[in-house]
């Protein structure tokens, strides 16, 4: 009965520390992207991702102007967090808030909706067929769910992360969904 349960226990630890070994690698840092990222905003002037002459820690996050909870509740803690932090540390980052719904979100509509919430908030839009392979990158899963008997005829489900990007695309840092600023303030000033 011990060899039994020596062998239970072997394997439950090697069990975990493949698990654990699983779970470290696919946190790790998101390497550089090679290509350009360009989006639009409103004034129809495209703006790259990874732009290496801007110097500004990226802070995005991705969402679409019809989410009924989560978007604005993230945005709003975006706004808090920015009105939070000193005028040198405002200067230092770029919020932006991608649309993963580009088919109703146009640029205008995407800057209309994140100027609510704050004026540093970018808000930017680009066909599918470019926020999709970006927004894999980070690992932010989304799909579109049909929605039968309602005029919005679908919705994005989505999680939520504020992803703080160096700007050559590297990953420095996520920060889940909060209901409170503090995480987002407490990861600013950590940059």
């Amino acid at each position: 009965m011990s060899k039994k349960w020596g062998a239970i226990l072997v394997a439950a630890f090697l069990l975990g520390f493949g698990l654990k070994k699983f779970i470290t690698s696919s946190e790790s840092p998101v390497p550089a992207a090679n290509n350009s990222a360009t989006f639009t905003s409103a004034n129809q002037k495209g703006v790259d991702l990874y732009d290496h002459d801007d110097s500004r820690v990226r802070i995005v996050y991705f969402g679409f102007t019809h989410c009924p909870d989560v978007c604005p509740t993230s945005l709003a803690m975006l706004s808090a967090a920015l009105k939070q932090i000193d005028e040198s540390q405002l200067n230092q980052i770029l919020p932006l808030f991608i649309t993963l719904d580009p088919e109703r979100d146009t640029p205008e509509k995407v800057h209309q909706y994140s100027q609510y919430f704050h004026p540093n908030i970018l808000g930017l839009s680009a066909p599918i067929d470019t926020v999709k392979p970006i927004a894999e990158k980070y690992g932010v899963v989304f799909q579109r769910t049909e929605l039968k008997d309602s005029q919005l005829q679908y919705t994005i489900d989505h999680n939520s992360y504020f992803y703080f990007l160096k700007p050559n695309g590297d990953l420095i840092t996520k920060v889940p969904h909060t209901l409170n600023p503090a995480p987002l303030v407490t990861a600013i000033q950590q940059l």
